[in-house]
């Protein structure tokens, strides 16, 4: 199996996918208030809020793991790519990818799904968002010791799965 073929870009909610772990594109307080941690908190239940308040916050950039209440995944990664009624960086968007998937593998994951994080109330470009995010996780995949068999990028809207698809297809490994 080639790289790429660990790698799908599908439409969809998030929230329903049956994977070991799935990424919340969080806030550095851990605030499951909008977009993609609105639909895990909606779906998941009131637990997962639970757990990231004894959490507390946490530095930008950085990534933890929560149990996944009643979602169909096994983990919920929150990765904090901004400050509370922040904006999304390109280097908080680097570091948020690299350590979800740096948790992902001490939970010996196979299957982890992101969604496009910072492209909604993070304000960050869909293009950008698809080439640092494809980019990373192509990086991480090559170390033959990952745990990780499968990466789905899960997208709400249509443009937003074409531009990560366009980019995955445009990828040289």
């Amino acid at each position: 199996m080639g790289l790429k073929d660990k790698i799908v870009v599908m439409q969809g909610d998030i929230a329903d996918m049956e994977v070991d772990a799935i990424v919340n594109a969080a806030n550095t307080k851990l605030l499951l208030g909008s977009g993609v941690a609105g639909a895990i908190r909606r779906k998941g239940g009131d637990s997962i809020q639970m757990e990231c308040d004894k959490i507390g916050s946490i530095s930008l950039g950085q990534a933890v793991v929560t149990g996944a209440g009643m979602l169909k995944a096994r983990y919920v990664i929150h990765a904090a790519g901004m400050h509370l009624s922040g904006r999304v960086s390109e280097e908080s968007l680097r570091d948020t990818t690299k350590n979800s998937l740096i948790k992902a593998e001490e939970y010996r994951t196979k299957t982890i799904a992101f969604p496009a994080i910072g492209t909604g109330v993070g304000g960050f470009s869909i293009n950008k968002c698809a080439q640092v995010m494809i980019d990373i996780v192509f990086e991480h995949l090559k170390n033959e010791k990952t745990s990780i068999d499968k990466v789905y990028f899960v997208l709400f809207d249509k443009e937003v799965c074409m531009v990560f698809d366009d980019y995955l297809r445009k990828v040289e490994i």
